[in-house]
């Protein structure tokens, strides 16, 4: 009673897929791989744009000061 068995999971797919159909489901699929193939390059590039500062030397990082006025009395 606490969990749900395979023919409870059988039964909501066989409605998912009365409901949405199998050309729209898989058109579903095929973007969301997209998206997430996308989103692998999208960090692979930043880690070489990152590897590729801490090669040159830059750092990224700031330095923090305090300015002070001077006044003339």
């Amino acid at each position: 009673m606490g969990g749900l068995s395979i023919w409870h999971w059988l039964i909501v797919l066989l409605i998912v897929l009365l409901v949405f159909g199998t050309k729209k489901l898989r058109n579903m699929g095929s973007d969301l791989g997209g998206a997430v193939k996308s989103f692998k390059d999208a960090v692979k590039d930043e880690n070489a744009k990152i590897a590729d500062k801490s090669e040159k030397g830059e750092s990224g990082t700031t330095i923090d000061a305090e300015v002070k006025d001077k006044q003339n009395s």
